[in-house]
């Protein structure tokens, strides 16, 4: 599935004035059967997830369980699994959280680029790889919101994906905390805010999902 800039522009003109259900349901319209929508469980997940269950029950749920998430977040997902009845997907590094820390060291500082491209690279691009290789959708669902780090700012509702080949759609790219927070709140899901991502180390810096480098972190990552 392919779009000129052009169309893009036009398309994403189109698609602000849409509610982000009538986006989710857009994007699956175009999917033939093949969307997925991504999660990490961290806080305001709980929105998409639902947005993307509400147009197809039993849609996949991709989630890279790395293996240092916070028992809340654990809790949380499996919260979310039961009360929307996730189709969920979950693909774990190759290596575990104990054979990495013994191998490469505790999780790398915030001043430790390099450290944290390999961490990303092994314990959350290499398996978020795998599991694309494995649903190969035509369409991938995010969370992504333009208030959430400067990288993301200069995306779109609609954007076409380098890194895995899919067609990106962000229901809720223009939505502020507040919305999110009056959407949980309207239809009674949980949030979760005990959430930690060691591949970031820092809200304002990017995994590599959605970055141009993390395509390259996960060949590496899959050749080591």
């Amino acid at each position: 599935m392919s779009f000129t800039p052009d169309q893009l522009t036009q398309l994403n003109a189109e698609l602000a004035t849409k509610s982000p259900l009538e986006v989710v349901r857009w994007a699956i319209a175009q999917a033939a059967g093949r969307a997925i929508v991504s999660t990490n469980f961290r806080p305001y997940e709980a929105v998409v997830l639902h947005l993307a269950t509400q147009a197809q029950a039993d849609i996949p749920v991709l989630w890279v369980d790395h293996g240092y998430n916070r028992p809340a977040t654990y809790k949380h997902a499996e919260q979310l699994r039961a009360q929307l009845k996730l189709n969920l997907k979950p693909f774990l590094p190759r290596m575990t959280p104990a054979h990495r820390d013994a191998v490469h060291g505790p999780i790398p500082s915030l001043d430790d680029e390099a450290g944290l491209k390999q961490f990303s690279g092994i314990m959350k691009l290499e398996p978020f790889q795998r599991g694309m290789k494995e649903l190969a959708p035509t369409v991938w669902i995010t969370a992504l919101r333009k208030v959430q780090n400067p990288n993301r700012a200069g995306l779109d509702i609609v954007s076409l994906d380098a890194n895995f080949g899919a067609l990106k759609v962000s229901p809720v790219f223009t939505f502020t905390d507040a919305q999110m927070e009056a959407y949980l709140a309207e239809y009674k899901l949980p949030n979760e805010w005990d959430y930690f991502d060691p591949a970031k180390a820092d809200e304002k810096r990017e995994c590599g999902l959605h970055a141009a480098w993390g395509k390259h972190a996960a060949q590496t990552a899959s050749a080591s």
